[in-house]
């Protein structure tokens, strides 16, 4: 199946805090996917990314 969104190596910054660090991932249509982890990990600015 084909990739309906495909992120490689995203980096985020805000001033000097590191958000997000070289992210890559691929998301495949038809499925249902969660993103999973513990406050401040990033879940919320790789949605915004997107």
């Amino acid at each position: 199946m084909e990739s309906i969104i495909e992120i490689k190596g995203l980096t985020k910054e805000y001033s000097s805090f590191l958000a997000l660090d070289n992210i890559s991932l691929k998301i495949k249509g038809g499925k249902i996917y969660g993103l999973l982890g513990r406050n401040g990990a990033g879940k919320t600015t790789i949605m915004k990314s997107i």
